[in-house]
């Protein structure tokens, strides 16, 4: 459902000359930014614990920690930063100012701002509008219309940009960053409160971000309808996540922490076969690679791309499950049906590898880094991971949105209510 239509042309120097289009058929609903001040939140407070126990680790001279400690932060920021000028490269207005913001590691901050500044407004020109509709003014209604209208367009700009910036932020900052915490913890047999803190924000992000994979495989299935899901059904997908990251993380941290560098090849064999299974599928099936003629893509181009979405993907299902289903051969590269078969086959395998590296750290590894029970904890990482799977199975098969052939029509973000605009505005071409 798109409700603003727009095409630009460049701006010249000195000469300001665009055209605008826009198409306004009914009056969308704009809700309040809770989910980009919560992404913002998490970003924020990963950072500063991160940069400070890379301060502490300084100061103690431990080089490893504190390379690896940085590292995490610094490529989870810098990729956060391409996401957001990636989905706002169409944006006009302040392009120096936002880049330099983004160059700072402050994109996040300055946009999470720029976002609520802009729903007020959106507020206070759907209240002038009324007032001037009283009173007949057409132009003064015409321009209010178009400010309306470009807030809900950037507001629906920023809400998509913060979504896959949380996923981004998630999978290739957070659980890498969890991980190292939580093997140096293992390690040195401490749990000092300020290391306790990061792999607290680690883990939030991770689940939100997994959570975020769940709302945009839904979104995908049905048309890109953003959706807001009901209390009993999103209270079902965070436990279900929760439990799911707590336990691979913990498993792949103690498993780590056992064998040490002899870990390495078996968690590069994991990693490898999520990387090259959607490869393989398209090789096999004799499909061709997907064409993009809008953007004159080459085929060196398109190659890329899918392959960095099939390094994405195959870091998430290594942690996770992605929620969907990379299809090559399709123009669309996601498969939006829900298959039961690739979510079993996903879960079978991955509770086998758990099972596999909680035996390793039960025979070689628990009495060595606990100071406590090590058969009890291997017991509760795979309970844990069993009722993450049962949370799971209750979801798709009872509390999945479509599952019933509704869409939701109480619950879903920027839904349009009753007709309100019903002319097309063309915009003037002004010169100055």
């Amino acid at each position: 459902m798109q409700t603003v239509l727009e095409e630009m042309d460049e701006e010249n120097t000195g000469v300001s000359s665009s055209k605008e289009e826009i198409v306004l058929g009914q009056r969308l609903h704009i809700s309040f930014p809770f989910s980009i001040i919560f992404s913002t939140v998490l970003y924020c407070a990963e950072v500063a614990f991160g940069l400070y126990m890379f301060e502490i680790y300084r100061k103690a001279n431990d080089t490893f920690w504190m390379s690896f400690t940085i590292s995490f932060i610094i490529v989870g920021a810098i990729l956060d930063q391409i996401i957001l000028m990636f989905f706002n490269k169409d944006s006009r207005r302040n392009k120096a100012a936002l880049l330099f913001w983004h160059i700072l590691l402050l994109g996040p901050i300055v946009r999470c701002l720029h976002t609520i500044r802009n729903y007020h407004k959106w507020l206070t020109n759907l209240k002038q509008e009324k007032e001037e509709t009283q009173v007949s003014n057409k132009k003064r209604n015409t321009m209010l219309e178009r400010e309306i209208a470009f807030s809900i367009r950037d507001n629906f700009m920023q809400q998509k940009a913060f979504k896959y910036m949380s996923v981004i932020q998630a999978f290739l900052g957070s659980v890498p960053q969890l991980i190292l915490q939580m093997y140096i913890s293992l390690t040195i047999r401490e749990w000092p409160l300020n290391r306790a803190l990061l792999m607290t924000c680690s883990l939030l992000s991770v689940t939100y971000g997994a959570i975020r994979c769940n709302i945009l495989a839904i979104q995908i299935s049905n048309d890109d309808t953003t959706t807001k899901l009901p209390p009993i059904e999103f209270f079902c997908v965070v436990m279900w996540r929760f439990l799911e990251v707590i336990s691979r993380v913990v498993t792949l941290a103690f498993f780590i922490a056992s064998l040490k560098l002899k870990s390495l090849p078996f968690l590069l064999i994991i990693y490898f076969v999520s990387l090259l299974a959607p490869w393989l599928e398209f090789w096999k099936s004799g499909a061709h690679l997907p064409s993009n003629k809008e953007n004159n893509s080459n085929m060196v181009g398109t190659v890329l791309m899918l392959f960095l979405i099939t390094l994405l993907y195959a870091a998430i299902n290594f942690y996770c499950w992605s929620a969907v289903k990379l299809q090559l051969s399709d123009d669309k590269i996601i498969d939006g049906r829900q298959r039961w078969g690739h979510r079993i086959l996903h879960y079978s395998f991955r509770f086998l590898e758990n099972v596999i590296m909680i035996l390793v750290f039960r025979f070689f590894g628990g009495k060595t880094w606990l100071n406590c029970c090590d058969s009890l904890i291997a017991v509760q990482l795979i309970i844990s991971y069993l009722l993450a799977i049962g949370f799971m199975l209750l979801f798709y098969q009872y509390l999945y949105p479509w599952q019933s052939g509704k869409v939701l029509p109480g619950h879903t973000e920027n839904q349009p209510e009753a007709p309100y605009y019903s002319r097309k505005l063309k915009r003037r071409k002004i010169s100055s």
